[in-house]
C-alpha cells in the first residue's frame, strides 16, 4: 500500500509540474482549485478549476 501511495504522489507532482511548465501560474491555480474542490467535495470550487483548465487547454490547441 505505501508503494502505491508513493507512486500516485509522484504522478500527481509530475502532472502539477507539467501543468505549471506548459500553462504557467494560471494553470497551477486551476489545478489547485480543482484538487481542493475535490478533496472538500465542493462542486463550485472544483467546477471553477475544471473550467479554467479546459479554457487553457482550448486556448493552446
Amino acid at each position: 500500500m505505501p508503494l502505491v501511495a508513493i507512486v500516485i504522489a509522484a504522478l500527481v507532482i509530475g502532472f502539477e509540474q507539467l501543468v505549471q511548465w506548459k500553462y504557467g501560474p494560471m494553470g497551477i491555480i486551476a489545478f489547485v482549485a480543482l484538487s481542493i474542490g475535490i478533496k472538500a467535495r465542493n462542486t463550485a470550487i472544483s467546477g471553477i478549476g475544471a473550467v479554467i483548465l479546459v479554457m487553457l487547454l482550448a486556448q493552446s490547441g
